[in-house]
């Protein structure tokens, strides 16, 4: 289930022009997954 999760996020940053490497996407999907976890926090209050 992760593993699909994490190569979906991986596939669409790949095709992001910022992203030139593959520490760059480990870097952008700890970031969302951050903010992921913010946002449920917040709806969860």
């Amino acid at each position: 289930m992760f593993e699909t999760i994490f190569k979906n996020i991986d596939d669409a940053l790949r095709e992001d022009a910022g992203c030139s490497s593959e520490l760059d996407y480990t870097e952008q999907t700890s970031w969302i997954l951050f903010l992921k976890y913010l946002d449920d926090f917040e709806t969860d209050k």
